[in-house]
């Protein structure tokens, strides 16, 4: 398994937009709302790359997963961390984090955030089990309930 970072040379952004998809269907009808991943497109997904640090792990000839990161003032957020389902439970995921830790270390930052659905409490698990803790609860405009969970972990 290579991790590779997105770059000028990158061009294979409908098999990028479709691993992200297939990745995140299993929300499909459990978390209201949708995910935003289904308003992504090839483009808008060229213009996340030129705009986050974004990487890929490729198994052979295959993309396995991907990650994107954003610089925030204290923090690295964390988005679109996807992996295939036929891979997941193989380390890609925390390969990818590593990936993450290294580049908000190299930009001086200290604690990684993410935000996940409140209902998806597997994903809970799994990030907790990566050293995430829970910080904060929000919702989505016009929504009464909470909706999204925060987390983050501070590494060295």
């Amino acid at each position: 398994m290579l991790i590779q970072r997105l770059d000028n040379s990158f061009h294979r952004w409908s098999e990028l937009l479709d691993l992200i998809l297939t990745s995140f269907a299993y929300m499909d009808g459990r978390i209201d709302p949708p995910s935003s991943a289904l308003s992504l497109t090839q483009q808008s997904l060229k213009e996340k790359a030129r705009h986050e640090l974004g990487y890929i792990a490729v198994d052979g000839d295959k993309i396995a997963g991907c990650v994107f990161c954003r610089a925030e003032p204290d923090t690295l957020y964390i988005g679109k961390l996807a992996v295939l389902p036929g891979a997941q439970g193989e380390g890609v995921g925390k390969r990818l984090l590593a990936m993450a830790e290294a580049a908000a270390n190299n930009l001086g930052l200290t604690t990684l955030r993410l935000e996940t659905r409140i209902e998806l409490t597997e994903n809970h698990t799994t990030f907790a089990g990566w050293g995430f803790v829970k910080t904060a609860e929000s919702r989505h405009p016009g929504f009464d309930r909470t909706t999204s969970i925060e987390m983050r972990k501070t590494i060295a």
